[in-house]
């Protein structure tokens, strides 16, 4: 069960919580750390959930972000630095227990990594919906992801759309795709296994051979060359190739030559750290995490996430999980005891 937990005013610098960090290529364990003293506006929140995100916490449990990446690559509550050891997670749900009046008990999203409590403050904290059940709200990072990729692509009603990848971001990508007016959306991938996904949640499946041609939009998020081109050969005549893998410190084959050129194709990268350029005008983080968080409003999401470990036990389940090759999409880690 979660440890009872005093008032905010209360809690000083001996307080503690435990926290996954990765420690060495391929692994990790649980550590105390201390706990800062909260200011007026820090919130004390009891985690419920986090999400493992297969990608990017892979190349990490790895030892894989180039230098050149180790300060873009830092999480909002990071702690320790790239490669090892180091603290790192961005998909925290948990309920508010001590800090502003207006705020206590509210089920909240944080950008946070595992660990059992934490302070942050207000601002960083995005207010899950009555709508939206607390498990399901760790994909609210990945949904970011996806609402701002199709802000970079232009998607529109009626477009014939591929989506090659059938990770949790291409599940989510396609998702959105799906619910534009008149769309035809093709999720493609490897794994057979991703069509059961894909018509749970409404849109097509193919394998890469009998992927479609001629999409007026495609978007790539299966990090492989032999992904990418599979998207660069789904696209029509100046279709635009969304790139939204990253591959770490990996040198990735691009398949330029052949109909390229002569296609007059785009092939531009999308990525959550910036608002696209489309909406950046108008719209900052703030406003796009909490749009992303409504969007999750929908049961059929739950097949997204397809695993659950307990935290105490997840040093010893994340490295199958983050293994190469693992089956299955998120992982949910549950952080309190269940019947």
């Amino acid at each position: 069960m979660a440890r009872e937990l005093k008032p905010a005013t209360t809690i000083d610098a001996r307080a503690k919580a435990l926290a996954l960090w990765y420690i060495a290529p391929r692994e990790c364990k649980l550590n105390d750390v201390a706990l800062p003293v909260p200011g007026p506006a820090d919130c004390l929140v009891t985690t419920l959930w986090s999400g493992l995100s297969r990608g990017t916490e892979r190349l990490i449990f790895e030892g894989r972000v180039p230098p050149s990446e180790h300060e873009c690559m830092r999480a909002p509550f990071q702690e320790g630095n790239f490669p090892f050891p180091v603290k790192y997670g961005y998909c925290a749900v948990g309920r508010v227990d001590a800090g502003p009046p207006d705020m206590l008990g509210r089920i909240v999203f944080c950008l946070h990594p595992h660990q059992d409590r934490f302070i942050a403050p207000r601002s960083s904290l995005i207010p899950v919906p009555d709508s939206v059940p607390p498990r399901r709200a760790i994909l609210a990072a990945n949904m970011e992801t996806a609402l701002n990729a199709h802000w970079d692509a232009g998607s529109a009603p009626a477009d014939r759309i591929v989506v090659v990848g059938g990770g949790v971001l291409g599940l989510l990508v396609a998702w959105l795709a799906a619910r534009l007016p008149g769309a035809d959306v093709t999720l493609v991938d490897v794994e057979p296994g991703r069509a059961v996904p894909a018509a749970e949640l409404g849109f097509g499946f193919a394998m890469p051979d009998a992927a479609p041609r001629d999409a007026d939009l495609v978007f790539h998020t299966s990090a492989t060359a032999a992904g990418l081109a599979t998207a660069v050969a789904a696209a029509g005549t100046e279709a635009r190739i969304v790139e939204m893998s990253w591959y770490g410190e990996g040198t990735v084959p691009a398949t330029l030559g052949c109909a390229f050129h002569a296609r007059r194709l785009q092939l531009v990268s999308s990525q959550v750290g910036m608002v696209a350029a489309s909406h950046r005008a108008r719209w900052d983080h703030a406003r796009r995490a909490a749009a992303a968080m409504t969007l999750l409003a929908d049961d059929r999401l739950d097949a997204v996430i397809t695993e659950e470990i307990a935290f105490r036990d997840a040093p010893q389940r994340i490295p199958e999980l983050l293994a190469p090759g693992a089956a299955g999409l998120t992982a949910a880690i549950c952080y309190e005891t269940r019947p």
